[in-house]
């Protein structure tokens, strides 16, 4: 178990160790805070209790550990160095204090496991990444174990790779096939536990999640071909110059994506009549994805005077999505009326994505518009800070917990609007003797703008219980007011007593209004004979989006999320629907389920209701199940339909009847809904989305 604190904010770890990757590595010049801070402790096989902790992180210049067992001398170790500590046998809250050059820091608490005990129960799980090629990855778990090692059987590599138990070793293999994998799991004890298993390392040949969404703002961007910006009209794509390229467009996790198979080279003719001017510009941006491409480059012509230039990607990256960025300056060319783009390689396959020219932001440096007027019934809302509303009394705004975060109240077109510069973190605290009960509302909503901003989150904390949980807005918008409302059951903490309201960000500059909590107005009410709270479409003032979703047999059970609609031109115009991921590693029976009885309400199956239709996008073909469960659990078995569509939306019909009179009670207070119900297995993971559930009686 680990507890992270963010001395200046919270993160997320993820830890995975390559075979060859240096597990040290540091960014000097790093303005954030250090992450991925942890340390890997190996014990001796002796029953002495001698460990080693190796600390680790992204950023940091220098590392203190507090060994969590009372003694009164911690270390101070550079990146790379290790110290040895004598245990006796327990388990211990090891700290480690990760430092910049700058003087930021994070704190990590890491549960160590003393025992002189040999490993029992080893679990092991064994399976190739879903997005990089011929990588596998291996998980294991087992009592009284503290580390363990992976033998990972290829010829020449005779060196484990080294992990804390529970956490992932990787490896990235030469050549795809077969390998005889060995994990040993170590605690102190002189005996060792050991697993071993053939295993087949795969090669991904096509990237199985979109390139990363830009964040250069639109304004300042000249678009040739991506769904986050509006692209210039394109005269020819691929045309015939006697190339080898075959081009198609393609849907990689509900992105558009173009992918060149056989590229030698292949043209993008914008005008020849209007060319582009590109003088404002000042870099070429494009993503790509390629599993073989010895060679990669981008030319730009101007057929008016004849100029061209052609610039190569100096390192392939095989097997994950990779950002370019050019200075057009490099390019001798005139950059006034470039007509065509062109792309050079090795005959191989590659996926572009993201093509677009950009130059330096020209936001506004302050908002000048105030943030909009909220519209929620007042009687629906506690709120912290904003003019439409009575605010609770706050005890404390931005207390001095040692951040950069400097407040300012200020007025934007009339409108009180907190301003935070060099937000880090900051604090407010409501009343620590009487805490704000929560637990009434549904959801949590905040307007924000910033120009600077790379992230920002919220944390909600009970000081009551020492209980805390953040939630980070997605994508950051930068240059608009933005609206952010998150789920209140999202939040893994006691909502009873809340005193502290966190802010977190990258040292910005965010402007922030209309803090406020609510409840929802469909928490009450609903259709009558039909289903209470239908029909499920996740809009905002809706139905679905506000409920409690628990996703089940899928790994680590992300949770589903609530989503721009990824094709609103067919016979879904909708603008928010529901997205989840069918994990490979997931089972058949992938599903997610409502809470019940408050999300869909209480209600009997009859000839009014007994037809229930649902719009799904997928990817593949294959079966969407839907059931319904009393409040006992009790439940009909799943009606199964197959999509006979990809890449488009489709409305799916599912005929309950025979649930009419059945069950203990026959009164259903939950929606369970199988996305990708497949028996045969998937070949990888399965992005879909679903919306527009309904009933009726045909």
């Amino acid at each position: 178990m680990k507890n992270i604190k963010f001395i200046i904010g919270l993160i997320v770890l993820t830890i995975f160790i390559g075979c060859t990757a240096d597990t040290n590595d540091v960014d000097l010049d790093s303005l954030d805070a250090p992450t991925n801070v942890s340390a890997l402790a190996t014990v001796s096989q002796d029953n002495s209790g001698n460990v080693t902790l190796t600390p680790r992180g992204e950023g940091a210049t220098q590392y203190e550990i507090y060994f969590g067992d009372g003694s009164a001398e911690g270390a101070t170790l550079k990146p790379g160095e290790t110290v040895l500590h004598k245990y006796a046998e327990g388990i211990y809250q090891v700290k480690i204090i990760g430092s910049t050059l700058n003087g930021k820091k994070t704190e990590v608490s890491q549960e160590l496991t003393v025992s002189f005990k040999a490993p029992e129960n080893l679990v092991v799980n064994i399976s190739n990444d879903s997005s990089i090629s011929k990588q596998v990855n291996v998980t294991a778990n087992a009592d009284f174990a503290m580390f363990f090692e992976v033998y990972f059987g290829e010829p020449g590599n005779d060196d484990p790779v080294v992990a804390n138990i529970g956490e992932t070793a990787s490896c990235v293999y030469k050549q795809a096939g077969k390998y005889t994998i060995r994990v040993v799991a170590k605690s102190a004890a002189i005996k060792t536990t050991e697993y071993t298993q053939e295993f087949e390392a795969k090669t991904i040949n096509g990237p199985t999640v979109a390139a990363p969404t830009p964040a250069n703002n639109a304004a300042d961007v000249i678009a040739i071909y991506s769904n986050k910006y509006t692209p210039i009209a394109i005269s020819e794509w691929n045309p015939g110059w006697g190339q080898t390229t075959v081009l198609t467009d393609v849907l990689i996790a509900g992105n558009n994506t173009l992918k060149y198979s056989a590229l030698n080279y292949t043209g993008i003719v914008t005008d020849y009549g209007n060319p582009t001017n590109l003088s404002a510009m000042k870099y070429v941006h494009f993503d790509y994805w390629t599993s073989d491409a010895k060679t990669l480059s981008l030319k730009l012509v101007n057929t008016n005077v004849g100029k061209e230039d052609i610039k190569a990607v100096s390192t392939i990256t095989i097997g994950a999505w990779t950002g370019v960025d050019i200075l057009l300056s490099s390019y001798n060319t005139d950059l006034s009326a470039i007509s065509q783009i062109i792309f050079e390689s090795s005959g191989a396959t590659v996926y572009i994505d993201n093509l677009y020219f950009y130059k330096n932001s020209t936001l506004a440096s302050a908002p000048i518009t105030a943030a909009p007027t909220p519209t929620v019934d007042s009687k629906n809302v506690i709120s912290i800070y904003s003019n439409a509303y009575t605010p609770l009394a706050i005890s404390e705004w931005n207390p001095g917990w040692g951040q950069t975060t400097v407040l300012t109240d200020q007025l934007i077109a009339g409108n009180n609007t907190l301003k935070y510069t060099n937000l880090n973190y900051t604090g407010i605290v409501t009343n620590y003797d009487n805490p704000t009960n929560l637990s009434g509302m549904t959801h949590v909503h905040f307007d924000y703008w910033s120009n600077d901003a790379k992230s920002l989150s919220l944390k909600l904390v009970n000081t009551k219980l020492g209980k805390e949980d953040i939630k980070s807005v997605s994508t950051v918008t930068l240059g608009a007011w933005t609206g952010v409302d998150i789920l209140l059951s999202n939040y893994n903490t006691d909502l009873s007593a809340i005193s502290q309201i966190i802010f977190e960000s990258s040292d910005a500059t965010v402007y922030i209004d209309n803090l406020y909590f609510y409840k929802s107005s469909t928490s009450g009410g609903g259709a009558s004979g039909v289903a209470p709270f239908s029909p499920i479409n996740f809009e905002s003032g809706g139905y679905g989006a506000n409920w409690t979703w628990a996703v089940f047999e899928n790994g680590s059970n992300a949770l589903i999320e609530f989503v721009s609609n990824p094709n609103t031109s067919g016979i879904n115009s909708s603008s928010k629907v529901a997205k989840i991921t069918a994990l490979k590693a997931g089972q058949p029976w992938v599903g997610c389920e409502s809470k019940h009885g408050t999300d869909i309400g209480s209600f009997k199956f009859d000839s009014t209701n007994k037809i229930v239709r649902i719009m799904v996008y997928k990817t593949v073909i294959s079966y969407v199940g839907i059931k319904f469960a009393e409040a006992n659990g009790d439940a009909q078995p799943e009606v199964k339909v197959a999509n006979t569509k990809i890449n488009q939306w489709e409305e799916l019909t599912f005929d309950l009847s025979g649930s009419i009179g059945k069950g203990a009670t026959g009164v259903i207070d939950q929606i369970i809904i199988f996305p990708d119900f497949n028996l045969n297995g998937r070949a990888q993971d399965n992005v879909v989305y679903f919306d527009n559930i309904t009933f009726s009686s045909n």
